[in-house]
């Protein structure tokens, strides 16, 4: 049986390996192709696939969109739509990842004024002086303080400092499902969304999602993860099963940011077969 990860991460946003890199870690781990699917940029995309040229490995080019689902007037939640196959270089996904960009840049300069101001050793000029021209997040914050000695583990820092309910947390501003899905499908690309189980909704809040989301063209759902527990992976099947969406599965590896995850295995366990290829054609 032949194996594929179509869910990782690199240094073009909150991983921690190179695309280049990637492809290298892909072909020891004997895959015959992954995903590079990135938060909000496409910019590693064109790096891993010329580095697969000589590797025989196939890189699918990919995304992860974060987008604000509305639950209730009250109530929202940040989702990940996963865009697979898509045109890297299409304009309009292009200019609206840079929008996405800059919003998010304002929002680390932010964040860390507040750490700063609450006592903590870190500021934006070196942040990016330490990570260099890459897209910033939470886990990027969280490894500049863990190597400060700041705080104890990654894990302890979004659960405390870092975490959404947390004083110095500083909310984005997030594209629309139907306005990821859209871009994606503009781009010539597939929509599926990432990790449902993720966003601890009640199964009738995942019905109503996953309605919304087919109404605005969504394709796939992953339902193997490396996350997964007990019948998870069952459920998610049934899922798609009920809204005719195909599935996918992948690590969300992400290098030393979330150690305990491998490229092709995730925790060591899990093994996505190619044929899984066929629903992203």
């Amino acid at each position: 049986m032949k194996y594929i990860d179509l869910h990782v991460h690199s240094n073009c946003s909150d991983g921690t390996c190179t695309p280049e890199e990637l492809v290298e870690l892909a072909a020891r781990q004997g895959l015959v192709a992954f995903a590079l699917t990135d938060h909000d940029t496409v910019d590693g995309v064109g790096r891993a696939m010329k580095a697969a040229e000589s590797k025989h490995i196939q890189v699918i080019p990919g995304v992860e969109l974060s987008c604000e689902y509305t639950i209730s007037p009250t109530r929202k939640k940040e989702i990940h739509i996963l865009g697979y196959n898509l045109d890297w270089n299409q304009p309009e996904l292009c200019e609206t990842l840079d929008a996405v960009a800059k919003e998010r840049d304002d929002r680390n300069r932010k964040m860390c004024e507040n750490l700063n101001n609450a006592g903590y050793p870190i500021d934006y000029e070196s942040l990016v002086e330490r990570f260099g021209d890459t897209i910033l997040t939470r886990a990027h914050f969280a490894r500049f303080l863990l190597e400060k000695g700041a705080i104890p583990s990654i894990d302890s820092a979004f659960k405390k400092i870092l975490a959404q309910d947390g004083p110095y947390f500083v909310m984005r501003k997030y594209l629309t499902p139907e306005k990821g899905i859209e871009l994606i499908k503009k781009a010539g690309g597939i929509p599926v969304l990432a990790h449902p189980l993720l966003y601890k909704m009640s199964v009738t809040e995942l019905h109503d999602l996953l309605t919304e989301l087919k109404g605005y063209g969504l394709r796939g759902i992953e339902a193997m993860y490396s996350r997964n527990r007990g019948n998870d992976e069952a459920f998610v099947r049934k899922l798609a099963s009920e809204y005719n969406l195909f599935i996918t599965g992948g690590t969300d590896f992400h290098g030393a940011n979330k150690p305990d995850l491998e490229i092709g295995t995730g925790e060591g366990n899990l093994r996505v077969p190619v044929m899984l290829l066929e629903n992203l054609k």
